[in-house]
């Protein structure tokens, strides 16, 4: 299981006690918003692509969407989000729950500039129903994170 994978690997940073488990549904920035009583901006969302040969997760803002032009520059191909059926396989966590602890080997992880607003984000811990409150600091610390990117702007 996804959540139990989370909770093993986030123990190494003595931060699995830190996971909250929601009552419903957080699998939306909108319903994990609502769950957690903050700005969707806050909620870290975790977005899955194929780029060339390899996996990729962009973690970014909720109330942020890519920005292909940006994209393009950063990678040098168009943004390639993975079809709902192949995330979980792929990345090694649920539609819903994807989020970047734990991932499977391989998967490259980059942290996207529009987090830099906020003093502590919330991304999921791999299931519909959690999620975990961090620093930027914290979260890379907690990730194998490739580096900061700028591939998002604010959606209109």
């Amino acid at each position: 299981m996804s959540a139990t994978k989370v909770q093993n690997y986030l123990k190494k940073y003595n931060m699995a006690e830190r996971i909250i488990e929601l009552p419903s549904s957080s699998a939306t920035v909108a319903l994990a918003a609502q769950n957690l009583n903050c700005e969707e901006a806050r909620i870290a969302k975790t977005l899955s692509f194929q780029l060339k040969d390899k996996y990729i997760l962009i973690v970014a803002a909720g109330d942020t969407k890519i920005d292909n032009a940006k994209y393009r520059k950063e990678f040098g191909e168009k943004a390639h989000m993975l079809p709902s059926d192949i995330v979980e396989e792929k990345i090694g966590h649920p539609v819903g729950g994807v989020c970047p602890f734990a991932v499977n080997e391989g998967v490259e992880i980059y942290l996207d500039d529009s987090l830099k607003r906020f003093k502590t984000v919330f991304p999921a811990c791999g299931s519909i129903n959690n999620a975990i409150e961090v620093t930027n600091k914290e979260l890379e610390k907690i990730t194998s994170y490739v580096k900061w990117i700028d591939v998002c702007k604010i959606k209109e």
